[in-house]
């Protein structure tokens, strides 16, 4: 019998925290609560001194180059902070105090992304730019201000496996998962290969050890639907089938107009690559939860171990093509132009699986 509470006073759960729900010893979230109080950072301990002077010597090529993905970085932070909070609600009523507890500390670390990031940015002199970096283009829209923030705010109203599900993959796997690690591994080896940046790469290391938790948390909540309803497959697929084609689109848009000059040798195909062979593992890993029990699934640390592997494996074995359903993303095509309130409308197979575009004419 699940255990459920309403989020009002008079409504709490026995004195002293002690709910049968969420309380088991070494579950997935209370572990990743422990990592994230052991790993605590602050931004302000980080000196920016250099970063300043490295800013000021880059060509104009790579200096819009670091505007366009940092700014995309920050975008993606503030739009987790203000929009997750009905993601904590839902899990709180279902009664999983643990993952109610790591989604506090989540938004915690999201909203200090946001404030390193800022730091970052006004600390070069660039921060009057980040505006129009962050909010132009019309797949920065799709993602962000739509995708992102409707899939989260349903869970207001709409608390089932298949709502929650719908936001984890949106947050979890499609923003933190596929853009932002994708965009702080290249950022950290730029910082690393060419000797710049240093206190841009120490942010980068904290933030992307931060975000690697986030999406291990989200492929632990799929896995638990999953485990608890074999249908709950089908919703993990059909929403990954829908947005990641937009990620890989968002990367080749935001590298289009350097394309020619691969500033810092970042190019769209080394970054889409990295992108898909990510979301296969974790795709991986949600199937591996099909017909096991939830209580297992809780106790389970694979998501972790999947993040650490991301970190060092190279592209390689079945794709998420393989895994999902062929996606081609250079073939995408780009949306109309489209003014900042009006909401672009996708093209009928980009909704599901079938008649999905394989590459070919």
């Amino acid at each position: 019998m699940s255990l459920t509470r309403e989020i009002e006073p008079g409504h709490h759960h026995e004195p002293g925290g002690n709910s049968r729900a969420g309380q088991r010893p070494d579950t997935v979230p209370r572990r990743l609560f422990r990592d994230g109080n052991a790993g605590f950072w602050n931004p302000d301990d980080i000196d920016l001194t250099q970063d300043e002077a490295d800013f000021a010597m880059l060509p104009a090529d790579e200096r819009r180059l670091i505007r366009v993905l940092i700014a995309n970085l920050l975008a993606a932070s503030e739009s987790v902070h203000q929009d997750l909070q009905p993601f904590v609600t839902a899990v709180a009523a279902e009664g999983r105090r643990d993952d109610e507890a790591y989604l506090t500390q989540l938004l915690f670390e999201e909203a200090k992304h946001a404030q390193a990031i800022r730091t970052w940015f006004e600390a070069v002199g660039i921060g009057d730019d980040l505006p129009w970096f962050a909010e132009s283009g019309a797949f920065r829209r799709r993602i962000f201000l739509e995708e992102l923030s409707w899939s989260l705010y349903a869970l207001t109203d709409d608390h089932s496996p298949a709502a929650q599900i719908r936001a984890s993959v949106t947050h979890n796997h499609i923003v933190e998962g596929s853009l932002a690690l994708t965009c702080y591994a290249a950022w950290g080896k730029i910082c690393q290969s060419h000797g710049i940046f240093p206190g841009l790469g120490k942010i980068i290391q904290h933030i992307a050890t931060d975000e690697r938790r986030h999406v291990a948390w989200g492929t632990f909540t799929c896995r638990r639907h999953v485990a608890a309803d074999d249908d709950n497959w089908t919703i993990v697929t059909l929403r990954t089938q829908e947005l990641l084609p937009l990620a890989t689109a968002l990367i080749t848009d935001m590298l289009t107009p350097v394309e020619s000059g691969t500033p810092f040798g970042i190019n769209t195909e080394a970054l889409t690559t990295r992108v898909l062979a990510r979301a296969t593992r974790r795709l991986r890993s949600i199937a591996q939860a099909r017909g096991r029990r939830v209580e297992e699934i809780d106790r389970d640390h694979s998501p972790m171990r999947v993040e650490d592997e991301n970190v060092t494996a190279r592209p390689g074995g079945d794709t998420v093509s393989q895994t999902v359903a062929p996606i081609k993303p250079q073939r995408w095509p780009p949306p109309p132009t489209t003014s900042s309130n009006s909401r672009y409308e996708p093209p009928a197979w980009e909704t599901g699986l079938t008649g999905a575009p394989t590459g070919s004419e």
